[in-house]
C-alpha cells in the first residue's frame, strides 16, 4: 500500500468517526441524553481533525514519495 492510499484511508476512518458522531449528536439533542450529546459532538470534532490532517498531510513538501526532477 502507498502512503497516499494509507493516508486516505486514515481519512476514511476519520469521516466514519464523524458520522457515527453526527448520528449519536442528532438522538442526544432528539430524546434529551446529555451525555450521549457530548460524546457525538466530542466524536464529530475528532473526525473532522483526523480527516483534515490526513488528508492535508498529502500535500505537504518532502512527505510524498514522487520526487520532483531539480530543473538546472
Amino acid at each position: 500500500m502507498k502512503k497516499s492510499e494509507r493516508r486516505v484511508a486514515i481519512a476514511l476512518v476519520g469521516v466514519a468517526i464523524w458520522l457515527a458522531g453526527l448520528y449519536a449528536t442528532i438522538t442526544g439533542l432528539l430524546y434529551d441524553r446529555q451525555p450521549e450529546f457530548r460524546y457525538g459532538v466530542l466524536a464529530v470534532f475528532l473526525g473532522i481533525a483526523i480527516a483534515v490532517i490526513a488528508l492535508n498531510l498529502i500535500s505537504v513538501p518532502g512527505l510524498s514519495s514522487k520526487k520532483k526532477p531539480v530543473s538546472r
